[in-house]
């Protein structure tokens, strides 16, 4: 996020499992990050480009989510993989947001 012109603090904490049941994020898309960005969730390795779109777009959303940790995420090395960004609201739905 930094290297997209952003700020960001970051606190580490030992129990991300109640962090991400509060936040609201769904079993099958969490992943090793957290964060909050003007009342969003942004779960993993989720693109700038994206976070900025969705504050540009405000949906009715609980969030964005990379599941796991594709290579060739963004803070991913190695050779790229295919990983799509989900969008989940708080009813549970989730949707495709972007692919790569």
């Amino acid at each position: 996020m930094e290297k997209a012109g952003h700020t960001a603090s970051v606190t580490d904490l030992e129990d991300l499992e109640s962090i991400k049941q509060m936040a609201g994020v769904p079993e099958p898309l969490q992943s090793c990050h957290t964060a909050v960005v003007e009342g969003y969730v942004i779960e993993g390795h989720v693109p700038a480009s994206d976070i900025e779109r969705l504050l540009a777009e405000r949906p009715e959303a609980r969030g964005l989510a990379v599941p796991g940790m594709p290579m060739g995420s963004p803070g991913m090395g190695g050779d790229p993989e295919p990983f799509d960004v989900v969008l989940f609201k708080a009813d549970g739905t989730m949707s495709i947001y972007a692919q790569y």
